[in-house]
């Protein structure tokens, strides 16, 4: 687990976490924002776990919060990253989600999120900023979508 003053294992912890989007997302195959026991097995499988199908469904139980027998793409987040050790990240990363949210923005750089977050107190540089987003871009473009952010912050609270 990740120390919580580490910035680099934090931000580790996120690339983490868009991998498991990313999964999720390969085996939601009728992007439907939603995956099955089954579909959940893919997933394990090819992160590297065996699970039995016994293990599936306590797993399911357990991340199956509104009871319709499949898991969200938040619920799946939820499950998944509820033991990870971030410190205040997610504090900080859920105050600059609001801030960004209520100035409307449809893709947030590394220099937005540093910009919400100055008068914080996160001690985050603008490089630590950059890093967390460059941690979270999905394509490269050197900014992440406003909806991964709200999917990771709701993962990560």
């Amino acid at each position: 687990m990740a120390q919580s003053g580490n910035l680099s294992e934090q931000t580790e912890i996120l690339s983490q976490v868009l991998s498991l989007i990313e999964a999720f997302r390969a085996f939601d195959a009728d992007n439907d924002g939603s995956i099955s026991a089954a579909e959940l097995g893919g997933i394990l499988s090819t992160l590297g776990h065996t699970v039995s199908e016994q293990d599936l469904n306590v797993m399911m139980q357990q991340g199956d919060r509104n009871g319709d027998r499949l898991l969200s793409i938040e619920e799946f987040l939820e499950m998944t990253t509820d033991k990870m050790e971030l410190g205040n990240l997610p504090n900080f990363l859920a105050t600059a989600f609001e801030t960004l949210g209520a100035n409307g923005n449809d893709d947030v750089t590394g220099e937005e999120l540093y910009e919400s977050l100055e008068n914080t107190g996160s001690g985050l540089s603008l490089e630590n900023c950059q890093n967390i987003i460059a941690a979270m871009d999905e394509d490269g473009d050197g900014a992440v979508s406003f909806e991964v952010l709200k999917l990771i912050v709701n993962s990560l609270s």
